[in-house]
């Protein structure tokens, strides 16, 4: 559970870096922004899940 609290915190991080380097029109970091932000987003919130259910995916 400390991990996917570690991996929200990334991922929260990554959309501030995210919508600033938009507002910079810098184009290769909000790519890697975007999607650091996405993968531990996703995995933050699977682990989460996954921790507090038995959901089918989590094997």
């Amino acid at each position: 559970m400390v991990l996917a609290i570690i991996f929200l915190i990334v991922a929260l991080l990554s959309v501030v870096a995210f919508l600033k380097q938009i507002k910079l029109k810098n184009y290769l970091a909000v790519f890697f922004a975007a999607a650091s932000a996405l993968s531990f987003g996703f995995f933050s919130i699977a682990t989460i899940i996954c921790s507090l259910t038995d959901a089918p995916f989590c094997s």
